[in-house]
């Protein structure tokens, strides 16, 4: 005997047309199963469990569990039952499911569909492959699925349905089907693993070219979390809310300190999540004039910098060296940055700028053909970038009043091992003075001097820029950092 189906005698009806051809098929009551009345049952036995209710500690729940403590191979496995059970497991698709659903069900016309998927089965046969797929992932054998259209497909709710539910004039075509399926070498086991932790990775598609990564580098994320056993889902400002139901944050949405990213960063770390970038990073990296002085502070080699503080009478009688570049200590890609060539575009701009804040920026202007940018996670480089000016201009990126998409200069990505020794090392060293998240640090070059112009959070991970040279393995490192950080607080706890 090889399968051993449990299920109330009422229900018999599944089995009775052909359970007498089957020599390796036996059916028993529940109550016989947790009694333990049946003698000789070989470990390797399959127990395809049809109890009419799988609810937590229902004879349905505990037949899967004692089959399991047994050695025996239960279907459905009480791992299962338990995802089943949970609002959350329509979290669970992975996009190749979704690209299934998504095809079977765009011909219809209405915005809500129902599958009923008996052993893998579905009565209609286009929605075969549909029905195999919810199988392979739910694994029960009778899941009723519900769909909703919102611009996509997707599943509003998925259940394991009893065998009592299972509609009179569907009931032929079950008892077929479960006899092809129960006949077969083996029950088809999940071809996916419940994930380990859930990730929500906080993006704007608003932000288009600025966003710190593009659609296609999202979903690498997205992929190789998956892979890592780690459910990933985008979410928006909008899903605030629904915050606390994952493990950690990824954010990749351009941050600042008076902004939604940092106080759902701070939400995010005070309720015990792993966060990457943290609120702190986000703090110490968004402002400029405190990057300035803890580089000051640190003897990071940087540009000379003056803080001007506005009605500052000092600043008055000396003025910073011409040509010089002006910052509001929250820029960003270029943004409330500029350049003055002679003392009255200085007055000016600092006229304009001194509107928005009390402190600003003043650097010499170092002219170069590109900066570095070192990327660096938990404190290791991860790439390593020659970022060009924009042609004919003195920025990587060049914005213009007539067009919402800045105009960019070209990007070389390279092995960290091949860009300067001096360079590396320099980035790892600022770094270090903000934290152990995912950092961006710019730094100039000048013959062999190096000079660290700011270390940013949230640094920029483009599909084909920065992670060219090592590919998928960009996302693998930051994914494992934030995994490695999840388990670590997970054994602190008291």
């Amino acid at each position: 005997m090889k399968t051993l189906i449990v299920l109330q005698p009422e229900d018999d009806w599944i089995t009775e047309s052909w359970l007498r051809d089957q020599t390796e098929t036996r059916v028993v009551s529940p109550g016989e199963y947790l009694s333990e009345s049946i003698e000789g049952l070989p470990r390797s036995i399959r127990v395809c469990n049809l109890c009419r209710s799988y609810r937590y500690q229902s004879t349905g729940y505990y037949v899967s569990l004692l089959a399991e403590a047994r050695g025996h191979r239960a279907y459905p496995d009480v791992l299962t039952i338990g995802d089943i059970s949970l609002s959350r497991s329509v979290r669970m698709v992975p996009p190749s499911l979704e690209a299934i659903i998504e095809k079977a069900l765009s011909p219809l016309t209405s915005d809500e569909f129902v599958l009923s998927v008996y052993f893998g089965e579905n009565l209609a046969k286009r929605y075969q492959r549909l029905a195999r797929a919810i199988q392979s992932q739910f694994n029960a054998p009778l899941i009723r699925c519900c769909f909703k259209r919102r611009k996509r497909w997707r599943i509003q709710s998925v259940s394991a349905i009893s065998i009592a539910d299972v509609p009179e004039n569907h009931r032929e075509f079950v008892a077929e089907v479960a006899r092809q399926h129960l006949g077969r070498g083996s029950v088809s086991r999940p071809s996916y693993r419940p994930p380990r932790y859930d990730l929500a990775i906080l993006q704007n598609p608003d932000e288009g070219d600025l966003a710190p990564s593009c659609p296609k580098a999202l979903r690498q994320f997205v992929k190789v979390a998956e892979d890592e056993s780690v459910r990933a889902e985008l979410i928006t400002a909008a899903d605030a809310g629904r915050l606390f139901e994952f493990d950690a944050l990824l954010i990749r949405e351009t941050t600042s300190v008076n902004h939604h990213t940092y106080r759902m960063a701070r939400r995010a770390e005070a309720a015990g999540m792993v966060v990457i970038d943290d609120p702190t990073s986000i703090l110490r990296c968004s402002n400029k004039v405190y990057l300035a002085e803890l580089l000051s502070r640190a003897k990071i080699p940087a540009p000379p910098t003056m803080i001007l503080q506005r009605g500052d009478e000092q600043f008055e009688r000396q003025l910073p060296e011409l040509p010089c570049v002006i910052k509001r200590p929250d820029s960003a890609f270029s943004q409330g940055v500029a350049k003055a060539e002679n003392e009255s575009q200085l007055r000016l701009l600092l006229e304009n700028y001194f509107e928005d804040s009390e402190l600003l920026i003043a650097q010499p202007f170092l002219p170069t053909d590109f900066d570095w940018r070192i990327g660096l996670i938990d404190g290791e480089p991860l790439f390593a970038c020659k970022y060009h000016m924009a042609r004919g201009h003195w920025q990587i990126a060049k914005h213009s009043a007539d067009s919402k998409t800045p105009r960019f200069g070209k990007c070389e990505t390279m092995p960290v091992e091949s860009a300067p020794k001096k360079c590396v090392a320099l980035a790892k060293k600022a770094s270090e003075l903000i934290g152990r998240g995912f950092y961006g640090v710019d730094i100039k070059q000048s013959g062999d001097q190096f000079y660290v112009i700011e270390v940013n959070d949230n640094p920029n991970l483009d599909a084909g820029v920065e992670d060219k040279v090592l590919g998928r393995e960009v996302y693998r490192r930051i994914i494992r950092t934030l995994i490695r950080r999840i388990e670590n607080s997970r054994r602190l706890e008291p």
